[in-house]
């Protein structure tokens, strides 16, 4: 990536709630780190989990790592809530409210180890952190540059276009575009097309974020 500082954060997110986020920050992670950029990933907020992350567990798997010393103290996974559902319904259900300061310590001292820290969300942008505060208004408070994740299935276009009219609203970075091929059995017109009509978009009005591919990973 042009223009990384040492210990840049990039936030993950993307048009759906599976997308792929995990798979692709994964995916950067190994290959940033493949790169020699000391790469870490995190996640901001787990839910359906008790004790440990998924979506972190994937992401060591696709890098090819076992757990690290930051996943054992807990710097990657700071928040995680039982219930498999948005933030701010889980921490209601979980009956303790986001330890936001606790995230944001996380991110500083993964920040300080490494050259990068890839901080994946939960769902798309406008997910619900509280009652009153958005996933979106996270990303700005903290100026995080953004990392965008969307497929090819249809319907894609749509809320792709929507994302990138509140990102520009926001007056968010935008980074980078990982483009997911995963699952394989997408309608191959409608998803060329797509990748087609995306392109063109970003080149009109997001020029300098780059355009990724994320492949069909075999894990």
């Amino acid at each position: 990536m042009e223009n990384m500082g040492k210990g840049k954060v990039y936030f993950v997110s993307g048009i759906d709630t599976n997308v792929g986020k995990s798979y692709a920050t994964g995916f950067l992670a190994r290959s940033w780190s493949e790169r020699g950029i000391r790469t870490i990933t995190q996640k901001l907020i787990q839910t359906g989990n008790e004790g440990m992350s998924e979506d972190v567990e994937l992401h060591r798997r696709i890098m090819g790592r076992g757990w690290l010393r930051e996943d054992e103290e807990r710097l990657t996974m700071p928040e995680i809530f039982s219930y498999p559902c948005s933030p701010h319904l889980a921490s209601e259900l979980d009956k303790r409210p986001i330890d936001f300061r606790k995230i944001e310590r996380a991110t500083e001292e993964l920040s300080r180890r490494y050259d990068a820290v890839l901080l994946e969300g939960a769902g798309g942008l406008m997910v619900p952190l509280t009652r009153d505060y958005l996933t979106i208004d996270y990303v700005v408070d903290k100026g995080y540059p953004l990392i965008f994740v969307l497929s090819g299935r249809l319907g894609s276009i749509n809320h792709a276009l929507l994302n990138f009219e509140a990102i520009r609203r926001r007056g968010i970075p935008l980074q980078a575009v990982v483009y997911n091929l995963y699952p394989e059995g997408e309608d191959k017109i409608i998803q060329k097309d797509t990748e087609m009509f995306l392109r063109d978009y970003l080149k009109k009005h997001f020029e300098e974020a780059a355009f990724i591919i994320l492949p069909c990973l075999d894990l």
